[in-house]
């Protein structure tokens, strides 16, 4: 009987979880790959990683991020976004043993929800997903291109610029987040900071100004591979407005700069995760064009 060893992955993987995603897909995600690995070990708070081995060779590894107040979630939770099983090895029980390595680092850390996504088409992967206890969450994926919006909304305020995100912008972006959620969630912003300098994706976000004061601000990313997807896909992860500018286009603003942004780093397609509850973030959304997208949310509980 082989004898399998559960760690961590590790930087120097990195050729053999290539190898992996080439036989698996036939295009290997070098760039995504080597950013993350790279960010999982400068960040290590934000991400847990896993991998199989058998006398060192990789049998298989799964990425999972540490996720704490994107779009709007109140509490820590893993989301599993790359996992990966070497082709001679598949049907031996490699993808449970790097699903379970991740939850007991997860609740060594005390986080007891993990989700990831996948395009419903993908019917070995769902099943594998279901047989391993997770069940559709309750909140959807949304999406739209990035064509430029339409002009059927009031023009914003005068005065009001959109710029890129700054370092110095965290303490304003953090009390406009308190002002809308009534939570103190500066770990999670002081995470997205570091975010735009050590994580695998692009960032775009950005925030609008008026007269120098920081009235929204809306955060994004450009990733290369999350949940096996080979595109570019931009993310936004949180989206915010000073109740002070409500109704003033400031939200409309900060999407519309952000839509050309994607279009002219040839991003096509524009993502975002909404509750059900959230009405209003729904509604604004809906009206910009963003539609039902065809990915799933899975969940899963760990006791």
């Amino acid at each position: 009987m082989p004898e399998f060893t559960l760690r961590s992955l590790y930087p120097e993987d990195i050729q053999q979880v290539s190898d992996i995603e080439s036989s698996l897909a036939g295009s290997p995600r070098m760039f995504f790959l080597e950013k993350r690995l790279a960010a999982a070990s400068a960040i290590p708070e934000n991400f847990i990683t896993c991998a199989v081995t058998e006398n060192r060779k990789l049998a298989g590894y799964g990425f999972a991020r540490v996720l704490e107040g994107e779009f709007g979630s109140k509490s820590a939770i893993a989301v599993l976004d790359t996992v990966g099983v070497a082709p001679e090895y598949q049907g031996r029980g490699i993808g449970n043993m790097i699903l379970s390595g991740i939850e007991r680092r997860m609740k060594n850390r005390d986080i007891t929800v993990i989700q990831t996504q996948t395009v419903w088409s993908r019917y070995a992967m769902i099943r594998f997903f279901a047989a391993t206890g997770f069940s559709m969450a309750t909140g959807q994926i949304i999406e739209r291109d990035t064509s430029p919006l339409n002009g059927d909304v009031a023009p914003v305020a005068p005065g009001i610029v959109v710029r890129a995100l700054k370092g110095t912008d965290i303490s304003a972006i953090n009390k406009i987040d308190t002002k809308l959620t009534g939570l103190d969630r500066s770990a999670y912003f002081a995470s997205k900071f570091r975010e735009m300098l050590d994580d695998s994706g692009v960032r775009v976000s950005m925030v609008a100004e008026h007269e120098g004061i920081i009235s929204g601000y809306i955060m994004a990313r450009v990733d290369y591979g999350e949940f096996g997807q080979v595109e570019k896909a931009a993310v936004i992860d949180t989206i915010g407005v000073h109740p002070d500018y409500a109704g003033t286009g400031v939200g409309h603003e900060l999407l519309s700069q952000l839509l050309v942004n994607l279009a002219t780093l040839q991003v096509e397609v524009v993502r975002t995760k909404v509750e059900h509850e959230n009405s209003g973030l729904r509604n604004f959304l809906a009206k910009r064009g963003f539609k039902p997208s065809q990915r799933l949310i899975l969940t899963k509980e760990i006791h």
